[in-house]
């Protein structure tokens, strides 16, 4: 019997658990629809890509960081509500092109950074930091081969080029 077969409970969110431990790891384009982001970085550096249209509008990141730095690529519109995130050490969040309009999505940071950051890119940035990886080297290749467009730079792209 799972969770959801008992009467009355509502269907679980998907959860996304990301572990880095002295190294560095990138989850870009449209890689899950998770609403829920456990990231556990130990001297490490994660970059998230929270662009996709195919995750919901309220977004919970819970962070547990220790010496590490991880960038978030969101939505020109998104709100960063930082609240509940507890500081140990040197860290914030830093975050220079926060919305001063209403917003499309919402993303709540929870849990603890010791001597960490996290760093938020929107727009032009977020593109850039998405096409300087592999990932986007690599999805460059298969859309060509395809006859597709890239979309690990811009997950709300439709790859065929079709306008809605």
């Amino acid at each position: 019997m799972s969770d959801n077969d008992i009467i009355g409970s509502a269907p679980t969110v998907p959860v996304e658990r990301i572990l880095v431990d002295h190294d560095a790891t990138k989850r870009l384009g449209n890689w899950t629809s998770a609403g829920i982001f456990e990231i556990k970085a130990r001297a490490a550096q994660v970059v998230v890509d929270l662009r996709s249209p195919d995750i919901p509008d309220s977004v919970e990141v819970r962070l547990d960081m220790q010496r590490s730095m991880v960038k978030l690529l969101v939505p020109e519109d998104a709100t960063i509500d930082q609240w509940g995130l507890d500081w140990e050490g040197r860290g914030k969040v830093k975050d220079s092109q926060a919305p001063t309009g209403p917003t499309s999505r919402v993303i709540r940071l929870v849990g603890a950074s010791r001597n960490s950051e996290v760093r938020v890119r929107r727009g032009g940035l977020a593109i850039v930091a998405a096409m300087v990886s592999r990932d986007y080297i690599d999805d460059v290749r298969r859309a060509h081969k395809e006859g597709r467009l890239p979309t690990v730079d811009d997950p709300t792209r439709d790859p065929y080029g079709k306008v809605s």
